[in-house]
């Protein structure tokens, strides 16, 4: 049904020009590339929290390069106690009604994201303050080093007209601005001629939300610029396109359940616990037995890299942490010293089987292929994981006891310490497995209220893997079992200049457009 409406749309000569085919740059582009927001389009409940909000802008933000520059900003500046956030913005920027962009609307963002309890985390927020007409200052409870990147993607919303429907019929300053939405269907946006940056090219942009196979076809038949597919999907030749695959943080990765399995319950009744993950040595010896490459190289096409922790790459990413290749004889050697013995292809140890069941969703293609081959990898070690593909519903009753092929990513350490941090266990899909080591808690803590980053960095780092050996990652405490990093891949209209794409965070929202303002048409 969804296709059908692309192609009435298409039938009207609405995108008559986005295939290239007739010699003149088309005022409207269709993307088929996901990402509609069921919650709606409203940075304060967590819009555009992994980048490019699009309605709205933001005060700073990251180029190609994930350096962090100024968008909304002219300056920023943070006391020596990290406690206060000094930032001046621009005055020449207005909304998409005409009214101008005010520090009372800066002042207000926050203070909104911070009450709303929604998915952006504005928790360390004590106040917002307007100090003048281009100064706010935003004074925090405690030093947080990763505040940096509620200014890169908090949205700024006009205090004047961000009431009940904000979510559904956004106003911002930023590149484009609301026309409809088809919920399920279409997003339909146009140009802010009042933005203050630079003007893009296109006037209008259509966002389809088409399936997987349906935005193929959409892009097969020229009814779609550009189209996001899996990498399954990625060698498939389409006439006037090409696949532009773009390196990722988004990774793939077997949360284990970390503590034994006692009986604990959590609040809502949901069991705690797992007596085969919480050992070590089984979680160690499936981080040496799983081929990385294999899974690259067989489930995604070769469309990824090898991954090892949750921010492979990132400044803040230490090397040490990594077990580089696979070694099934070192991992047979870890569960022969833990006293695992093999009883008939499946190992025992007091009188419990190395047997446990990895559940995915049962929509995902890649999680399901990535968890069958993890049960046949470790299979010839002693261990046997039942592969079993459920709805999110299942999963979220058993989260903290069955093993879950999680996804993640992001260009902010926050999400690596709500990962790993006891703080965070068992809260929403955080850490999941009920994780918890005092030294990589106290390592973490140090990273985030550090008031400098090449300090905070140092803690990120030994979280991971410090000089004594302790550590959260494959080489330590092994709390998780990182498989891949993905490619994100595209087919991109062979008229259709994209520039070059930043290190994208995990799928959520629209990371392919955070430089939509500088794409072009050269046909």
């Amino acid at each position: 049904m969804v296709l059908g409406v692309v192609l009435a749309a298409c039938a009207a000569g609405v995108d008559e020009n986005a295939s290239g085919k007739s010699g003149a740059a088309p005022k409207e582009l269709r993307l088929a590339i996901g990402g509609e927001s069921e919650d709606g389009y409203d940075p304060t409940l967590g819009w555009g929290r992994y980048g490019s909000p699009l309605f709205q802008s933001t005060l700073l933000a990251r180029d190609a390069d994930l350096n962090i520059v100024n968008d909304l900003a002219t300056k920023h500046s943070v006391s020596a106690d990290g406690l206060v956030w000094t930032v001046d913005i621009r005055t020449d920027a207005k909304f998409s009604d005409g009214k101008p962009v005010t520090t009372d609307d800066v002042a207000y963002t926050f203070t909104t994201a911070g009450r709303s309890g929604g998915l952006t985390d504005v928790t360390a927020l004590a106040k917002a303050v307007a100090v003048d007409n281009d100064t706010v200052e935003l004074h925090l409870k405690r030093p947080q080093s990763t505040f940096v990147n509620r200014l890169v993607s908090l949205g700024i919303v006009p205090k004047h007209a961000h009431g009940k429907d904000y979510a559904r019929k956004p106003i911002g300053s930023g590149p484009f601005t609301f026309v409809q939405w088809d919920e399920g269907q279409q997003l339909i946006v146009q140009r802010n001629e009042n933005y203050y940056g630079t003007e893009p090219v296109f006037e209008r942009v259509v966002f389809t939300f088409t399936s997987e196979d349906a935005s193929l076809a959409a892009a097969k038949a020229g009814q779609a610029s550009m189209a996001a597919v899996p990498s399954s999907l990625a060698k498939t030749t389409v006439s006037g396109m090409k696949v532009v695959p773009v390196k990722s943080v988004d990774n793939r990765g077997v949360m284990f359940p970390y503590v034994a399995d006692t009986g604990k319950k959590t609040a809502e009744g949901l069991p705690i616990g797992n007596n085969v993950t919480s050992d070590k040595a089984i979680r160690q010896a499936i981080n040496q037995a799983v081929d990385r490459q294999a899974l690259v190289d067989g489930v995604l096409e070769g469309f990824g890299s090898p991954a090892t922790g949750p921010v492979d790459g990132l400044p803040w990413y230490e090397p040490s942490s990594a077990i580089n290749g696979n070694d099934p004889s070192k991992a047979k050697q870890l569960l022969d010293a833990a006293g695992w013995r093999d009883n008939g292809g499946v190992r025992e140890k007091a009188g419990v089987k190395a047997a446990f069941t990895l559940l995915y969703p049962a929509d995902d293609t890649i999680r399901q292929g990535l968890a069958l081959s993890v049960a046949d990898m470790v299979k010839p070690i002693g261990i046997q994981i039942t592969a079993k593909g459920v709805s999110w519903d299942v999963i979220d009753k058993r989260l903290h006891a069955d093993a879950v092929l999680f996804g993640w990513g992001s260009h902010d350490p926050t999400e690596m310490y709500n990962l790993y941090s006891s703080t965070q266990a068992g809260i929403e899909y955080w850490n999941t497995g009920y994780y918890s080591n005092p030294i990589v808690q106290e390592n973490l803590e140090t990273a985030l209220s550090a008031t400098d980053q090449a300090e905070a960095t140092k803690y990120w780092k030994a979280a991971q893997h410090d000089a004594d050996g302790n550590g959260f990652g494959p080489s330590a405490d092994a709390a998780w079992a990182w498989l891949v990093n993905l490619q994100h891949t595209y087919f991109v209209s062979d008229c259709l200049d994209i520039g070059k794409p930043q290190i994208e965070p995990h799928g959520h929202g629209w990371p392919i457009t955070a430089g939509i303002t500088g794409w072009r048409w050269t046909c």
